[in-house]
């Protein structure tokens, strides 16, 4: 073969795999339900082991594994000393592989209630979501537990793998009243797409190639299901939302602003509205690294220059006039702690939310859910991977869109102030009226009579906490 046909092809290759779309989801499930196992064979059926891998996988299954005289596929996943000699998923695993249609990022999922956390965090960045089920004791209390984490998370695509069917011999009425109960559990939800799949992790039935051990199933392998899972339109294409990261000036002659496109579209040409300042402008190019584009759509990172000068600085947003989000300082959220330390009610956490960061006070929790039963009560605080649902009142006003309608603009974290941890997860459900809220306003207050101050300098004082407010320091003036 020629050299330069061996370049091209080599070229043809790499540019095929680069436009090749990427498909990120989880596993999760009860312990010894084989979430590593069934994705270290989903790895080795696919050919994507090398052979160094294999041949230590090989010594490690002999050597610790649990799977008797099998290869112990979990051990490609396992890697944590404990995770290895208990048997169990502690840490979340991300693992990378590609077919010819499709990449994937894998988040192996812990299962035990404590580990909640870690769930979260694997399943935040999720398209699609891989619940498994041991055939022989069908639907559980932490089956439902994961569902509801994957519904609160907002996933749309949702696999109830049915594993360790060869323990039941691959019998049809097993799989069907495992899936009756599960559906009966998870219509309330509201998940769109969920698919249910009869499969030995062990074994390999069903998870790259279709079995002949369950010729009553007529759906689709794991594998085949992983490819062709229909994920481009789960983004927001509606709402134009675009958090300004940066501002660019390499020279007098540019000034642009940076950052990724949350959701929507946005064309040059396009008039758009700075928020919170509400000036308008249009778009006079959209730039990136490999030279201007006409337009721009999520998840793109870009820089718009605008015909017009306009002040915009980081954690404001460029969003179109027609569509806008929520503006409002108070707001409640499904939230997810995520701290050893308890919640603490006085204290007063910063809240990171698109590329804007102010303070924030919880105002109150409304119920902690029991994410076991889905029962609600009435807590004081939140501990350690508890859920609830909580009010909010922060520093300055913020931008967003409910959680379920724009996950980009609808998900905050909550930082300690003192540890600089992260202390807690939220999805934003909408905003409250301040009448509705239950504390007295927390702002910082400002009484020019109590001062002496005259009330001639009442404009000055504004301008003054006007400024202030656009460095997140919100202080209210009273008479």
């Amino acid at each position: 073969m020629d050299i330069n046909d061996s370049k091209l092809n080599i070229k043809e290759f790499l540019d095929k795999d680069e436009q090749k779309d990427l498909l990120r989801f989880l596993t999760a499930g009860s312990v010894d339900d084989g979430k590593s196992t069934l994705i270290g064979r989903l790895l080795f059926d696919s050919k994507k082991i090398y052979e160094d891998q294999l041949d230590a996988l090989e010594r490690d299954s002999k050597r610790c594994g649990n799977a008797g005289e099998h290869i112990d596929y979990a051990l490609l996943l396992d890697g944590l000393k404990a995770e290895r000699e208990q048997g169990i998923t502690i840490d979340v695993a991300y693992r990378y592989f590609s077919t010819n249609n499709r990449k994937f990022i894998i988040a192996d999922t812990p299962g035990h209630e404590q580990y909640t956390r870690n769930m979260i965090t694997g399943g935040s960045t999720a398209n699609a979501a891989i619940i498994l089920v041991d055939a022989r004791t069908g639907v559980i209390t932490q089956t439902r537990r994961h569902t509801y984490l994957i519904s609160l998370l907002g996933i749309k695509h949702l696999v109830l793998a049915v594993n360790k069917m060869d323990l039941v011999d691959f019998d049809k009425a097993v799989f069907d009243k495992i899936v009756a109960d599960f559906d009966e559990f998870v219509k309330p939800l509201g998940i769109p797409d969920v698919t249910c799949i009869p499969l030995s992790a062990l074994d390999g039935d069903n998870v790259v190639e279709k079995s002949d051990r369950t010729p009553w199933y007529d759906g689709k392998c794991l594998l085949d299901y992983l490819e062709t899972v229909p994920i481009d339109l789960d983004r927001n294409y509606e709402d134009f939302r675009y958090p300004v990261q940066y501002v660019l000036r390499p020279n007098l002659d540019f000034r642009g602003f940076c950052g990724k496109v949350a959701s929507g579209v946005v064309r040059v040409g396009d008039t758009v509205m700075a928020l919170p300042s509400r000036k308008t402008s249009k778009v006079k190019s959209i730039v990136t690294y490999e030279g201007e584009i006409k337009e721009a759509f999520p998840p793109l990172c870009v820089t718009i220059t605008l015909e017009d000068e306009i002040d915009i600085s980081r954690g404001e947003m460029i969003v179109h006039p027609d569509n806008l989000p929520i503006e409002d300082r108070n707001f409640e959220a499904m939230l997810v702690w995520m701290d050893e330390e308890p919640m603490d009610r006085d204290k007063q956490f910063y809240i990171k939310q698109t590329t804007n960061t102010t303070r924030a006070r919880i105002d109150s929790i409304k119920y902690k859910v029991d994410v076991n039963t889905m029962q609600q009560s009435q807590v004081e605080r939140l501990q350690l991977n508890e859920i609830g649902r909580v009010v909010f009142t922060t520093g300055k006003e913020l931008l967003f869109d409910p959680y379920a309608r724009n996950k980009q603009t609808g998900s905050f974290i909550l930082i300690d102030p003192i540890t600089n941890n992260t202390s807690a997860v939220g999805m934003i459900i909408g905003a409250v009226d301040a009448k509705d809220m239950s504390g007295d306003d927390a702002l910082a207050t400002l009484s020019l009579s109590s001062l002496g101050i005259d009330k001639s300098h009442a404009a000055a004082v504004q301008t003054l906490c006007d400024a202030l407010k656009r460095r997140g320091i919100v202080i209210k003036i009273i008479d």
